[in-house]
C-alpha cells in the first residue's frame, strides 16, 4: 500500500534486482533492476521497469526505463501564478522509453548518448476549459522523439544512498522531425548534487536543478512540472508547469534504529515561460520530512515512508 497527493490510496508491488555483472569487479558500484507497479483509488494506473548496470571498471554505464500509465490527473494552467481554484481534471495514457549510455573518458568522468521517446494519446479534458482557454499544445494525440548528449561527473560512493562524494550532469536533448517527433524542441538539463557527512550515521545531501526547453511548440507533458516525489516534494506534480524551472533543495537524513532511518528536507523553486523570467519573485517553497526502511541494508536500497 503506498498514499500519495497524485494517487490517493494505492496498491501494488515492486521487486528490486541488485547485481554485480563481473565477479570479479571490486572497482564497480552494484547494478540494479527495478520492477514496480501500482493501482490506485482514483483509477491509476503505472507500471514501469527501471535500472543501472555498471560495467568492468565502470567503463560504460546504462541506465534505461520504460514505463506505461494511464493516468486521470490535474491541472491548473501553464505559469507560475496559477490559482488552486483554477484546477481542472484531464486524463490521459502514456508509454515512456528512456536509454541513456555514458562512456569513461578519465576517471569519475563521462560522456553519453541519450534517447527518449514518449507517446501520450486517449487525452480527455474539459472542452472550453484552460486546455481550449490557452491553447495547450499536446491536448491531442501526439509523439516525441528525441537524441542528445550528455556530460557527467561522479565521485558518489554509492548509487542508491551515497553519503560522500559530488555528481554533476549536464545534458540536451533535440526533438524534431528528423529523429520522428512531431514536435520540434529541445531540451536542456543541469543536475549538481553534493553529499556530505554530517556525524554518525548522518548526511547532508544538496542538490541544485535545472530543468529548460527552447523552441515554440513544447507539449504539456514534455514541459517542466514542479513538485513530485524528486524535485520539491509537497507540491502534487505538475501543480506549475511550464518551459523552464529551477531548484535548490536540501536534505538531513540520519539512521535511528536498525533498518529505519530519518529525513528531513526543505527547498525553494520557480517556473517561468523563458529563461530571462526565470527569478526569485514568487518563490515556492517546500518543507518536509519522513522516514526510510533499508529493504537491503548492504546495498542501502531504501523504502520511503
Amino acid at each position: 500500500m503506498t498514499r500519495s497527493i497524485e494517487t490517493s490510496w494505492a496498491a501494488g508491488g515492486a521487486a528490486s534486482y541488485t547485481f554485480h555483472p563481473f565477479k570479479d569487479d571490486s572497482l564497480s558500484r552494484t547494478s540494479n533492476v527495478q520492477f514496480g507497479a501500482i493501482y490506485s483509488l482514483r483509477k491509476q494506473l503505472v507500471a514501469s521497469l527501471k535500472g543501472t548496470q555498471y560495467l568492468r571498471n565502470e567503463s560504460w554505464i546504462l541506465n534505461e526505463q520504460i514505463s506505461f500509465s494511464s493516468f486521470p490527473d490535474k491541472f491548473w494552467g501553464i505559469g507560475k501564478n496559477t490559482k488552486d481554484t483554477d484546477e481542472e481534471d484531464y486524463d490521459f495514457k502514456q508509454a515512456y522509453l528512456y536509454l541513456h549510455l555514458m562512456k569513461k573518458i578519465s576517471p569519475r568522468l563521462f560522456v553519453g548518448v541519450l534517447y527518449e521517446y514518449q507517446r501520450v494519446w486517449d487525452i480527455h479534458y474539459q472542452p472550453g476549459g484552460l486546455f481550449d482557454q490557452q491553447d495547450v499544445i499536446g491536448r491531442s494525440n501526439y509523439h516525441v522523439s528525441g537524441l542528445g548528449l550528455s556530460f557527467t561527473y561522479d565521485s558518489r560512493n554509492h548509487a542508491f544512498w551515497p553519503d560522500k562524494g559530488f555528481f554533476g550532469q549536464f545534458y540536451f536533448n533535440h526533438y524534431s522531425p528528423a529523429t520522428f517527433s512531431k514536435y520540434s524542441f529541445t531540451n536542456i538539463v543541469a543536475d549538481f548534487r553534493k553529499y556530505l557527512p554530517a556525524g554518525k550515521n548522518a548526511v547532508v545531501a544538496t542538490q541544485a536543478w535545472f530543468f529548460g526547453n527552447i523552441g515554440s511548440h513544447i507539449p504539456l507533458r514534455s514541459q517542466a512540472a514542479f513538485g513530485g516525489d524528486n524535485i520539491m516534494r509537497g507540491y502534487y506534480h505538475g501543480r506549475f508547469r511550464d518551459n523552464q524551472q529551477f531548484a535548490i533543495q536540501g536534505e538531513y537524513r540520519r539512521d535511528i534504529y536498525k533498518r529505519f532511518g530519518l529525513v528531513a528536507f526543505a527547498g525553494f523553486g520557480n517556473v517561468s515561460h523563458t529563461i530571462d523570467q526565470l527569478n526569485v519573485n514568487n518563490l515556492k517553497y517546500s518543507v518536509g520530512g519522513g522516514f526510510r526502511y533499508a529493504l537491503n541494508k548492504s546495498e542501502k536500497l531504501n523504502l520511503r515512508i
